[in-house]
């Protein structure tokens, strides 16, 4: 009993550790992406225009991260393991590239509260391309969550913003920046979708498989193709009985993912950046060698990312995707409190009711996927 005593503290002391360490990582992360964006540096008060950049150098960073966990962590040795191949990743990496610098640009146009309630409404984009697309049907609460989620941030766009809040931006424009934050998503769900897409032939059935992140906190037994299937696993994964070929690797590795993402991500930013004369990768260059102090902050922004992954991929491999998720989103809550009481961007009472509207459809949503993860391990029980 004072073993299992000691096991259950050393885990609630961990979990601290992954949350503490999600927390600080990204919340710092939104500060100095804010930062970043609205601040005007040096004597010349020059605003850093060319937010693009900061897509390529998180991707260089996390690509040289992964590259490190890869050879210190991997006991396969990386790749060459059974993983998959490392141009397996040209296509996602186009959208990883595409959706995010969209997410980032969009933080010209409206306010860093504003872009964080946007992008978290990423449920919505996936409905409609499940129902358009694939023919899924979903459950009235999953509606429900979608309803609560689409109409507080509607709401949240159609109030107005504070003047405050207005003149701290470099284009203000509310219909660009949401159009560019769901612009990001949808390019979101086709990087999700496609980066870990897994061939599973399971008694001459081929399934579609979506899923970010293997949830390694299965026992080994249960992640073959086979089990997943015969022990009810394919719930849990959200399997779609759907015959299109995927891709299965059973051996890739988050970092795997990270670092062959990663690659992709950097070469195609280098291309559109650097590859004319011109290119916006010079002058962001320039801007840094004239103010050292956004060079600083766009170091410790991608630091901040690398670190951040570091504690998700930990959170997932010792509790699970769901605490992942639970933790990442009321990380996104506490962003929007940090930014409107640290960073000058106060928000109305209907606002902030926006953002308890939003927030109870994700919670609801987490409430959802537990409650379908009790399924499986109750079908386990009695074996």
């Amino acid at each position: 009993m004072e073993a299992r005593g000691g096991n259950s503290f050393r885990r609630v002391l961990v979990l601290a550790f992954c949350v503490a360490g999600i927390w600080s990582a990204y919340i710092y992360q939104g500060v100095l992406q804010e930062t970043l964006s609205t601040k005007r540096f040096g004597a010349d008060g020059k605003r850093f225009e060319h937010l693009a950049f900061l897509n390529l150098a998180q991707s260089v960073v996390c690509f040289i991260w992964s590259y490190i966990m890869l050879k210190i962590w991997s006991t396969g040795g990386g790749r060459g393991g059974g993983g998959a191949p490392w141009w397996s990743y040209w296509s996602p990496g186009i959208t990883n590239t595409i959706g995010p610098a969209m997410g980032i640009e969009a933080l010209k146009y409206i306010s860093y509260p504003a872009q964080v309630l946007a992008k978290s409404s990423k449920m919505i984009p996936v409905m409609f391309m499940g129902c358009l697309v694939y023919g899924v049907s979903y459950t009235v609460p999953e509606y429900l969550c979608t309803f609560l989620v689409a109409g507080g941030v509607s709401s949240f766009a159609l109030l107005k913003t504070s003047s405050k809040t207005i003149n701290k931006l470099a284009h203000p424009n509310a219909p660009i920046g949401y159009g560019l934050c769901f612009l990001n998503l949808a390019f979101d769900g086709f990087t999700n979708a496609t980066q870990d897409s897994l061939k599973v032939s399971v008694l001459g059935k081929k399934y579609q498989v979506w899923w970010c992140f293997v949830d390694w906190s299965l026992p080994m037994e249960y992640l073959s193709p086979k089990c997943l299937v015969a022990y009810g696993y394919v719930e849990l994964f959200d399997v779609r009985g759907i015959s299109t070929e995927v891709h299965w690797y059973p051996k890739t590795s988050a970092w795997d993912i990270m670092m062959g993402m990663n690659l992709w991500v950097t070469i195609y930013n280098l291309i559109y950046m650097f590859g004319w004369p011109h290119g916006i990768g010079y002058e962001a260059i320039e801007f840094c060698k004239q103010h050292p102090e956004a060079a600083w902050d766009i170091l410790l922004f991608c630091l901040c990312g690398a670190v951040g992954q570091n504690f998700i991929f930990l959170t997932i491999s010792r509790f699970g995707s769901l605490a992942n998720t639970t933790i990442t989103t009321t990380r996104k809550f506490v962003s929007i409190v940090v930014s409107s009481l640290l960073s000058g961007n106060p928000l109305s009472a209907k606002q902030w009711g926006c953002v308890a509207m939003v927030f109870s459809g994700l919670s609801y949503q987490i409430y959802l996927k537990w409650r379908k993860l009790q399924k499986p391990q109750k079908k386990r029980k009695p074996m």
